[in-house]
């Protein structure tokens, strides 16, 4: 397993000015991914360095964006001003989380404006509605994958969560430890230090430019 992507939410509004600051922040250029249609939701992406990527999604005004956990977590985040949404770990079989969580995976699928089909399969979202430090999971179908969209030349270096009680920080660090030789730290902060968001509050990045921290 490796860390695939992370996630930013904006609004439907404010997608374009997000995209094009963390862009100018990271040094490259987002990308339209399109729309997800079983989701309600549409992103923009970024590649970084390690085959990983930064996703920006809003929600659209559309039944999926209540009726789905996907656009259910997005709306949400969304309507509490935008910020970190999750981390999304990728592995070749779902079948252990699947068992682990007792349900199926979903289909995912989104096609960009140049017409360029992107297939997954995910779960734990339910998971991630329920505890925001929880990441989800997600399997490539399709050959492509957006961490080819563009040249990357930054890298996650951290993540930071808010403090929170002792079962939710082993709990990540259980999900840490399925990482493949990964260099991803894991930090917690005190309240004060931080936004009052749940979960992730912040990502700290190693750019040409130096380091950089995206809250």
């Amino acid at each position: 397993m490796r860390l695939d992507h992370v996630s930013y939410v904006a609004s439907h509004d404010q997608i374009s000015d997000v995209v094009q600051r963390i862009g100018s922040q990271i040094g490259t250029a987002f990308v339209d991914g399109g729309i997800h249609p079983r989701f309600g939701t549409r992103n923009f992406t970024a590649p970084l360095l390690n085959g990983q990527y930064i996703e920006v999604v809003c929600p659209l005004d559309h039944p999926a964006a209540e009726q789905t956990p996907f656009g259910k977590a997005v709306s949400r985040k969304a309507a509490e001003g935008g910020g970190w949404l999750t981390w999304v770990i990728a592995t070749g079989n779902l079948e252990p989380i699947e068992s682990k969580i007792g349900r199926k995976a979903v289909n995912g699928h989104r096609r960009r404006p140049d017409g360029t089909d992107l297939n997954w399969q995910q779960i734990g979202i339910i998971e991630v509605l329920a505890d925001r430090v929880n990441p989800f999971f997600i399997k490539w179908t399709s050959e492509e994958h957006p961490s080819n969209d563009g040249k990357a030349v930054s890298r996650i270096t951290a993540i930071n969560f808010k403090d929170t009680d002792s079962a939710s920080k082993r709990a990540v660090e259980e999900y840490v430890k399925l990482l493949d030789k990964e260099e991803i730290i894991v930090s917690w902060k005190k309240e004060s230090e931080n936004s009052d968001w749940e979960g992730i509050n912040s990502i700290e990045f190693t750019t040409p430019n130096g380091s950089l921290l995206i809250d």
